[in-house]
C-alpha cells in the first residue's frame, strides 16, 4: 500500500524540521511525502531544501488557510491512503505507518491516540486524547477522532469530496462527520498514541475562538443536513475535560 503523508506548512521553520524528520524516518518504504506550503517568508523553504530528496513533492504558493491547503495536498497525492501531518505535529516513533497499514486492512479509515506536548519540550505531555473505539452514532454523543491520527483511502475523498472552505476552524470535524458519520465509511481504530501534537491548536486559542468553533461545529451538522442531539455540541468540549486527566 502507497502512504501519502501531508504536511501544509506557514512560516514554520521553529518547527518543521522535527515534523520532516519524523516522516523520513519511518521504517515503513512505500510512503509518497507531500508539503505544502503557503509562501513562507521565513526560513521554512530552506529548511525543507535540505530534504528534498527524500520529498516527493514540495508546492509553496499563496493560498486560502490550511483547509484549502490540506486539499492541495490531498489533490496531488497518488498514493492509496492519506494521512495529514501538519507542521507543528510529529509521529511519536518511526513505526506509526507500518503499525497503521498493518491494521487497516480493507477498512477504508483508520484513526489512533494522541498526545498534546509542550512547544519545546515535545516529550512533555499536558494532554492525552485516548479515542477509543468507534461505535455508530458516536459523533452524537460528542465523540470524534483526533484528525492528525485520522488516514482516509484516497477513493473516499475522491467519492464524497475533501475540506470544506467555507468553515474555517472546524472543516476538519464537518470532513469526518461527513465520512464516518453520513456516509458511514467503515473505520478501524489502532489504540496507540501515534502523534505528538505542539499545543495552541488554532481553535483553541483563546475563548473566542473556542466559541467561534462551537459555531462552527453546529454549521458542520447543518451543511450535511443532519440533526444533532440537543445535547451533543455541549458534549464535545466537556469530553475534552477527561484528555487533562490522562497523562501517558
Amino acid at each position: 500500500m502507497k502512504v501519502s503523508i501531508i504536511t501544509i506548512a506557514y512560516n514554520s521553520a521553529e518547527t518543521i524540521e522535527d515534523t520532516i524528520v519524523s516522516v523520513i524516518n519511518q521504517d515503513y518504504a512505500n510512503i509518497e511525502y507531500i508539503i505544502i506550503d503557503g509562501g513562507s517568508t521565513d526560513d521554512t523553504l530552506k529548511i525543507v531544501e535540505k530534504y528534498r530528496e527524500k520529498i516527493a513533492k514540495i508546492v509553496s504558493e499563496p493560498d486560502k488557510g490550511i483547509y484549502d491547503a490540506m486539499n492541495k495536498g490531498i489533490d496531488n497525492a497518488t498514493g492509496d491512503l492519506v494521512g495529514i501531518l501538519n507542521s507543528d505535529d510529529i509521529y511519536a516513533d518511526d513505526k506509526v505507518i507500518s503499525d497503521i497499514v498493518q491494521k487497516i486492512g480493507n477498512h477504508d479509515s483508520i484513526y489512533a491516540d494522541l498526545v498534546y506536548v509542550k512547544r519545546d519540550a515535545t516529550d512533555e505531555v499536558t494532554r492525552f486524547w485516548k479515542s477509543g473505539a468507534f461505535k455508530k452514532g458516536a459523533f452524537k454523543s460528542g465523540w470524534m477522532p483526533p484528525h492528525p491520527t485520522f488516514f482516509v483511502k484516497k477513493e473516499c475523498y475522491d467519492k464524497y469530496g475533501t475540506y470544506n472552505l467555507a468553515l474555517k476552524s472546524a472543516a476538519d470535524y464537518e470532513c469526518m462527520l461527513r465520512l464516518l458519520h453520513k456516509h458511514e465509511i467503515s473505520v478501524t481504530y489502532l489504540p496507540r498514541v501515534i502523534t505528538k501534537m505542539r499545543v495552541g491548536g488554532q481553535s483553541n486559542v483563546t475563548l473566542a475562538n473556542r466559541l467561534k468553533a462551537n459555531k462552527e461545529d453546529r454549521m458542520a451538522w447543518e451543511i450535511n443536513e443532519i440533526k444533532p442531539k440537543f445535547y451533543t455540541l455541549h458534549m464535545k468540549p466537556v469530553r475534552k475535560i477527561g484528555q487533562f486527566l490522562k497523562k501517558k
